[in-house]
């Protein structure tokens, strides 16, 4: 038995409550920004439709450690920011009780997010709706369980990061070792003979 499953059962002896959004968290819609207010670069990211900033501004709107949902263009992409930033009109963000950690529900809604997908109403600009969101269930266990697994699963997502840098390492040093290895104009008397 895990660690969480004795967590669970110490904990939870009657299981886990799943609870829809709209009843665990306060779900918020940003602000919209024009263009010509944003920067290139700047002290707060803007996220309207997609998880890259679409420029910087000079106020925010959501606090750092805050977990946010797209609602069109990119809808249904899940982001988590540990910084301040601005949530554009097209970015729904969630403010959380003491009893749901951001994280832990950043992590919940990635596992579903295949789900929440198959929601988003295909059209010439993707959209999710807001009903959508709030009618999404999630399992809302006592705090120290929802620390303990995003403790776990931070661990794993720091290790993947460790992992895709290796492995581009490894291929820039495969592609650098082919080149020069394959590079035979170089060697004495090398060359291609022309007939």
């Amino acid at each position: 038995m895990s660690h969480i499953e004795e967590m669970i059962r110490e904990l939870c002896p009657n299981g886990v409550e799943y609870k829809k959004l709209k009843n665990t968290t306060t779900i918020t819609r940003g602000v919209r920004v024009v263009k010509s207010q944003l920067q290139s670069i700047g002290s707060y990211p803007v996220y309207q439709n997609s998880l890259t900033p679409m420029g910087y501004y000079d106020k925010y709107n959501c606090s750092a450690n805050t977990t946010f949902i797209i609602g069109a263009g990119s809808a249904g992409e899940i982001g988590y920011s540990s910084v301040d930033f601005w949530a554009a009109d097209d970015c729904f963000f969630f403010v959380c009780p003491d009893n749901l950690q951001s994280r832990f529900l950043y992590f919940v809604l990635l596992s579903q997010q295949n789900i929440i997908r198959s929601q988003v109403r295909k059209a010439s600009i993707p959209r999710l709706g807001r009903a959508i969101i709030e009618n999404i269930e999630i399992p809302v266990p006592p705090l120290a369980i929802q620390n303990e697994i995003v403790n776990i699963l931070d661990k794993f997502t720091e290790l993947e990061a460790e992992l895709e840098a290796e492995l581009e390492a490894r291929r820039k040093q495969y592609e650098y070792y082919r080149n020069k290895l394959l590079n035979f104009s170089k060697f004495v008397g090398g060359g291609i003979l022309k007939v």
